[in-house]
């Protein structure tokens, strides 16, 4: 099953293998892809999809140093190489795109003011060109200032299809700006888009119709994280997470998406096989953070009817030709953490392919 084919939108994927989008930081102070990023994505193609690192629609929106954009006509070029790359080798690609909320600092936004749904900073550190500096107090949101933000999420969405991508994925994962306004931590507001489960979820929501009505439900896809409690996110009330989740899940059902891709720890789970049930289209899991997907786990969520595909990271990270290893049960790469955040061709075009 995991090697079988799976139709998403209007693409047929040749199997249930899909790249989790990984940051790796590669394209430098103007988020324009290179040669490099180009060769990264070409060498994964033969996986049944490739979701790409999250990248910013706005330069407000931005979260790290070395992360692409898809604003200006320099990074379209860019993503453009990369995707006639992904092509020419049979593969498939979606955009992530990603507006990093508080998840930021001025010195990465060149300037510009981090926002938030509310100002809320997260508690901790941020790493910036300068070093390390603690999170700003985010900007809160206006409610006019809100339908900015979509349409700079919209535009960067358009921009992704101009730049030959397949689709998007909206990042509403990992406690970025989309997340920020469902957790009810980091969403403390008392207008219409604050409080309950219905009103921390619209945002998001509208955001999702809004890229629908630009690009069509086909090439449109969304990531959430129910309960993953990173980067300042504290989902921690089992009622109140299943209540917003489903409103979410149930209002976006209609639209007859992608896929719904879900990092959960317990993907065969209650909560997350509810939500699955709620969606009734293509269900993308992904275990999360803590622990390595295997391939044994990935073939089991599948054949047992958990997911129809699996979104795995680190294996294929260090594994372009994972979908084969993994058919094949032949040996894998280690991966090197040393080299996820690093610049160079290192820990990122340089992982073989089995030559056996």
């Amino acid at each position: 099953m995991l090697f079988s084919p799976l139709t998403l939108g209007e693409l047929e994927l040749p199997n249930r293998l899909v790249m989790a989008p990984l940051t790796r930081i590669r394209t430098g102070e103007e988020g324009i892809p290179g040669p490099l990023v180009v060769e990264h994505y070409r060498q994964r193609a033969s996986l049944g999809l490739i979701v790409s690192e999250g990248i910013y629609p706005s330069p407000a929106g931005r979260s790290y140093p070395g992360q692409p954009g898809l604003v200006n006509a320099e990074q379209i070029a860019g993503w453009k190489k990369v995707t006639d790359a992904v092509h020419a080798e049979g593969g498939r690609m979606f955009a992530q795109i990603m507006h990093g909320g508080r998840v930021s600092h001025q010195d990465i936004t060149g300037g510009r003011t981090i926002v938030g749904p509310s100002a809320v900073a997260i508690d901790g550190e941020v790493r910036t060109p300068s070093g390390k500096q603690p999170y700003p107090v985010p900007h809160a949101l206006t409610t006019d200032e809100l339908s900015v933000v979509m349409q700079e999420i919209v535009t960067g969405s358009v921009n992704a299809i101009e730049a030959g991508f397949d689709g998007v994925e909206l990042h509403s994962a990992n406690g970025y700006l989309l997340h920020e306004f469902v957790a009810p931590n980091s969403n403390v507001r008392s207008d219409s888009y604050g409080g309950s489960p219905e009103n921390r979820a619209r945002f998001v929501i509208e955001t999702v119709n809004a890229v629908v009505a630009a690009l069509g439900s086909n090439r449109v896809g969304i990531r959430i994280s129910p309960e993953h409690n990173v980067q300042g996110i504290a989902e921690t009330d089992a009622a109140d997470v299943r209540a917003t989740y489903e409103v979410l899940v149930d209002s976006i059902a209609s639209l007859n998406l992608a896929y719904l891709s879900i990092l959960h720890h317990e993907p065969a789970g209650d909560l997350v096989q509810d939500l699955r049930e709620r969606f009734d289209g293509p269900f993308l899991v992904n275990t999360g953070f803590g622990v390595v997907t295997t391939r044994e786990e990935a073939l089991a969520l599948v054949a047992d009817g958990h997911a129809d595909a699996v979104v795995v990271g680190r294996p294929a990270l260090a594994n372009p030709d994972l979908a084969r290893r993994w058919k094949e049960s032949l040996p894998l790469n280690d991966f090197d953490p040393a080299t996820f955040y690093t610049e160079g061709a290192k820990g990122y075009t340089d992982y073989p392919s089995y030559s056996g």
